[in-house]
């Protein structure tokens, strides 16, 4: 089959991520990914105090990864799964490499990004090679055991393959940073200090659009994190 000559030009070319959703959209493909949405300060606070508590440890069914079903869909249907999606999103401008892959118009290859919870800058040339592609992984922000025990338990099979699958809800990140992420929620786990602020808001931004509940000890440290964030400038 003859590739339309939009996607090979997409063959192995450094485009920044605005650029190349650009050329994708205008060969038809209309499930370009926006970047997630951060709430302001303010607005975290307020969403945080509305959030339902829970227990440290509820009684809840053992988590299951398999229940949130395999990784990664693709949720939007533009012929990617979601990690190329993400690493095409959160690439800094102008560094990302792509190729056209199957049905994939964007199946990124190579680029630099900066790990949001240490300010790493991530430079890969071949994420075809398992150790570079190991380095760079895709993080949910509210990790899929956290997200159980906070309410996903009860939710149904479609609903938690959405959850895990939500581009908002994942960040690219440094592989041993989320390895040492793991399932812990802000009261077992921090990034750094200049992005607490980020973070705790990223993460409430994720439990107020699922309904997910939080525990006092997540609750305070959430809470202590967004004391981080820049104070408004008076009008």
């Amino acid at each position: 089959m003859r590739l339309p000559s939009v996607l090979l030009s997409l063959l192995f070319v450094p485009l920044a991520g605005c650029e190349l959703l650009d050329l994708v959209e205008s060969a038809g493909d209309d499930a370009a990914v926006a970047p997630a949405p951060t709430l302001e300060p303010a607005e975290a606070r307020s969403a945080l105090d509305a959030l339902r508590t829970v227990d440290r440890r509820p009684r809840v069914p053992a988590y299951d990864r398999e229940a949130f079903g395999p990784a990664w869909r693709d949720v939007d249907r533009n012929g990617c799964n979601q990690r190329d999606d993400v690493l095409l999103r959160d690439a800094v401008p102008g560094t990302v490499v792509v190729q056209v892959q199957r049905s994939c118009p964007h199946d990124v290859i190579a680029g630099t990004w900066t790990d949001p919870y240490h300010g790493t800058r991530l430079e890969f040339d071949d994420l075809k090679d398992q150790r570079q592609a190991q380095a760079i992984q895709i993080d949910h922000v509210v990790p899929l055991a956290e997200a159980w025990v906070s309410g996903a338990h009860a939710w149904s099979a479609e609903r938690r393959s959405r959850f895990a699958n939500d581009p908002p809800s994942l960040v690219a990140a440094d592989g041993p940073t989320n390895a040492s992420k793991g399932s812990q929620d802000p009261a077992g786990w921090r990034p750094k200090a200049a992005f607490q602020c980020a973070y705790a808001t990223r993460w409430i931004d994720v439990k107020q659009r699922w309904d997910l509940a939080v525990d006092t000890s997540e609750a305070r440290a959430l809470a202590s994190m967004l004391d981080t964030c820049p104070t408004p400038s008076p009008a």
